[in-house]
């Protein structure tokens, strides 16, 4: 009796689910406060305990209003994940064009992933678990605000002082699909770069589903992870670190700003005058 009650009351819920009200916050495009321009910087990609799993290249450059944003992934064991969003930065930040390749031991499936904001087209390449590649065309109806690849670039514009923000994305389960993101802002934590105190603000972002399947997610255990990004505030903002999943259904992982890493180079032989310096790695 207790299952048979369990099942009604599911059904239930499936049912009502069309006659939920709509959420009260509604997405919108995130106006530009600071424009983007040239960047590249170097990112380390690891676990909450510490373990590095890959290295990164953020590499940006701008021409006029349009800005093209490229970040890779390395991985330690061959896996790479290839990011590139192009998008404007007239008024309001919008996304143009967004291209994903995911792939290697490190995902739970090879996928690329095409997104064309100006025909709503979205592609998705990927492989099923009988190693059969498939491919999934679908035309959706993309709203202005759409953030794949631009969620650091965002938070830099968003005030913290303000009201909780919303934007969308295109999720590929593989099938495509629009969620939404709620960035809430957090407040400020301190960190220190050398001897020197800061702080970052702290934002939470939760996915949104929507849906039916946004009710019965929680559920079955699929509510995916909030994610958690820190940005140093300010008049240049910027991305300091970030903890979440890469991809829906992923493990947590932390993004973080890193520095380059010299040889050690010993004082020069001063008997002969000459510097015979030896690169020691």
């Amino acid at each position: 009796m207790l299952g048979h009650a369990r099942s009604w009351s599911l059904a239930l819920l499936l049912a009502s689910a069309a006659l939920l009200p709509p959420g009260t916050l509604s997405a919108a495009p995130v106006a530009v406060r600071h424009t983007e321009g040239l960047v590249h910087g170097f990112l380390v990609l690891r676990t909450l305990e510490g373990d590095t799993l890959a290295d990164g290249d953020l590499i940006q450059v701008a021409h006029g209003d349009r800005v093209t944003n490229h970040l890779v992934f390395s991985f330690r064991d061959g896996s790479v994940r290839d990011e590139t969003a192009i998008f404007s930065q007239r008024g309001n930040f919008r996304l143009l064009n967004y291209h994903l390749v995911q792939k290697g031991p490190a995902f739970q499936r090879p996928m690329e992933v095409l997104v064309d904001n100006a025909t709503g087209q979205v592609r998705v390449r990927y492989t099923d678990e009988d190693a059969r590649e498939k491919v999934i065309s679908d035309r959706l109806e993309l709203p202005p605000d759409v953030a794949n690849g631009m969620i650091f670039t965002l938070l830099k514009n968003v005030r913290p002082d303000g009201p909780p923000t919303a934007v969308s994305m295109v999720a590929a389960t593989p099938k495509p699909r629009l969620v939404k993101l709620v960035v809430t802002p957090r407040g400020e934590e301190p960190f220190s770069i050398g001897g020197s105190r800061r702080k970052a603000i702290h934002y939470v972002i939760k996915v949104e589903i929507g849906g039916v399947a946004g009710v019965v997610a929680p559920l079955l255990g699929k509510q995916p992870p909030d994610i958690h990004v820190w940005i140093l505030g300010g008049e240049a903002p910027a991305f300091v670190k970030s903890e979440g999943p890469l991809y829906l259904g992923g493990p947590i992982w932390r993004i973080e700003l890193t520095s380059p890493v010299w040889p050690q180079v010993p004082p020069a032989d001063s008997k002969d005058g000459k510097d015979k310096r030896e690169i020691k790695h």
